[in-house]
């Protein structure tokens, strides 16, 4: 007897360079799970939109920003997500990786997932409030969000989506959503769970949560003398050369030890406690580690962007089965709520 394996969906907004915070805490775990189920994922682009200000004041660094700006921002971001997730070994012919816009459909069942939703239920959201006093618009997009989060998950009918402790409550909100649809409509949704990731303590340079908010990223791909230059002013304390210093404290054997060996951080946190070493040394050795971990990674990165017409058949394909899904869902949501099943060509 065989059984359907569990279907697996996450998004990443295509919001900014991805950086080491999103490697360790997301991506590589993402990466594993096209071996062991089947997986759906998606650039989040309708989703960027409700932050595209802000993405396109930290790609620009302007004070007035232009239409065109945005657009270009939208594009290139979601270009970058693209070729970041191919490139760490994203493998189209295991998971199902497309753009959200191309599948339509995740729209009108997020409309008709309104029509169900309480408004107390996004009053609730601790993301949007957080947002907003970032100063963030308060747009009915941001608020809509959780709706638009829980049609992306249900349109392919998933069971798991991995997701971290900050996006746990979205997914109790999508649980909520299908239990009353299908409570009001008949039972069309499976009741979807979390996992979360695996907890990467990844530090940014400052010692702050790594974050694009805060503009203390070590981008993945970034190289040579850029990347020189941001893994040299991690912050540290200004303990002189020969004070002994403290492993458990300090940001640089934070970042590496996302890399290191056990055997290379004792060491490592044994030179630390002895004393006698600047830690510009250690971050010499950090420098080392991300450039032999990640150089594989980005010669396969220049190779794709070299092929942009590759890229976009990989995610146009991906598009065509995630439709396809799409498509037999809305079949049955719209026959359930009393709709024409199928659509006018």
């Amino acid at each position: 007897m065989t059984t359907t394996p569990k279907r697996v969906l996450s998004g990443v907004q295509p919001s900014g360079k991805l950086h080491l915070g999103n490697y360790f805490g997301a991506i590589r775990q993402h990466i594993a799970l096209q071996d062991e189920m089947q997986c759906f994922y998606f650039i989040a682009d309708y989703h960027a939109l409700t932050t595209l200000e802000e993405a396109t004041r930290r790609r620009l660094d302007r004070e007035k920003i232009k239409p065109a700006d945005r657009a270009e921002t939208l594009r290139e971001n979601t270009r970058d997500v693209a070729l970041d997730y191919l490139a760490l070994g994203l493998d189209p012919n295991k998971a199902v990786f497309f753009r959200q816009s191309d599948v339509p459909e995740v729209t009108e069942l997020a409309w008709i997932f309104s029509t169900v939703t309480n408004m107390g239920l996004l009053e609730r959201a601790v993301s949007y409030k957080e947002k907003v006093e970032k100063g963030i618009d308060a747009s009915v997009g941001l608020f809509f969000y959780p709706v638009l989060m829980a049609a992306d998950i249900l349109i392919y009918r998933s069971h798991l989506v991995p997701v971290g402790k900050d996006q746990v409550q979205h997914i109790e909100m999508t649980q909520d959503i299908a239990g009353k649809f299908n409570r009001t409509f008949g039972d069309i949704f499976p009741i979807p769970d979390f996992r979360l990731d695996k907890e990467a303590k990844v530090p940014g340079i400052d010692g702050q949560k790594m974050s694009k908010s805060y503009n203390n990223t070590i981008d993945i791909f970034a190289e040579g003398k850029p990347l020189q230059k941001t893994v040299m002013s991690i912050v540290t304390d200004s303990s002189p050369k020969e004070a002994p210093k403290d492993p458990d404290r300090c940001n640089v054997f934070a970042l590496y030890s996302l890399f290191a060996t056990e055997e290379e951080k004792a060491a490592l946190a044994t030179r630390y406690r002895a004393g006698g070493m600047y830690y510009s040394e250690a971050k010499q050795m950090l420098l080392e580690k991300i450039n032999a971990y990640f150089g594989p990674f980005r010669e396969r990165r220049k190779q794709l962007a070299a092929n942009p017409d590759e890229v976009e058949a990989i995610l146009q394909r991906g598009a065509q089965r995630a439709r396809a899904e799409a498509r037999q869902t809305m079949a049955l949501v719209r026959q359930a709520v009393g709709m024409k099943a199928g659509y006018l060509v």
